[in-house]
């Protein structure tokens, strides 16, 4: 599959694990009013899955490419 094509894949994919990440039914469980190291658990959560999704993107996005297969280049004979 070419490099292109598969990035372009997994940043999709990655694009949707995020917005079901912050769409209602999870938002909903995390949206209680307790504190966590001072930090209401919404907000720990928001920033938590808004960092990893900007890291999943970076690494996607900055991931070397594979190296090339080698060609069965074999060393060309003199013609006889």
């Amino acid at each position: 599959m070419p490099e292109a094509k598969q990035r372009s894949e997994r940043l999709i994919g990655v694009l949707i694990v995020g917005l079901l990440a912050l769409n209602y039914p999870l938002l909903s469980l995390f949206s209680r009013e307790r504190l966590l190291f001072g930090v209401p658990l919404l907000y720990l959560y928001l920033f938590a899955v808004w960092s990893l999704f900007i890291v999943c993107v970076a690494l996607t996005l900055t991931r070397p490419s594979s190296p090339a297969a080698p060609t069965d280049r074999s060393p060309s004979q003199p013609s006889e």
